[in-house]
């Protein structure tokens, strides 16, 4: 089995940093892509930023230049650095991770959440 565990969220004052870790733990191949979604009450989840095994990254356009995604391949970790916090990024930060379980088949695994509040 693989699980993905998140931490790192709390209460921020606006303009304020919070770094999410995300480590996936079990036996697999490998990590494709390790993405961060957000879902703020009454919205749908939305994809905030992935990155490839590779490095390459990808944003929503609400928090390019604010947020940073990294990974770290050997410790199978994805890290979220978020920069000049807004209260309208107050949400639960969901860590997504496509793994490959054998040479031919990529799962879905989501972690359980971890809230992120900004506010005064």
């Amino acid at each position: 089995q693989v699980q993905l565990v998140e931490s790192g969220g709390d209460l921020v004052q606006p303009g304020g940093s919070l770094r999410l870790s995300c480590a996936a733990s079990g036996t697999f191949f490998s990590i494709e892509v390790m993405a961060w979604y957000r879902q703020a009450p009454g919205k749908e989840r939305e994809l905030v930023a992935s990155i490839r095994r590779d490095g390459r990254t990808n944003y929503v356009e609400s928090v390019k230049d604010r947020f940073t995604v990294s990974r770290d391949n050997t410790e199978n970790t994805v890290y979220l650095q978020m920069n000049s916090l807004e209260p309208e990024d107050t949400a639960v930060y969901y860590c997504n991770g496509l793994i490959r379980r054998t040479y031919s088949t990529t799962v879905s695994y989501w972690g359980q959440g971890t809230q992120v509040t900004v506010s005064s």
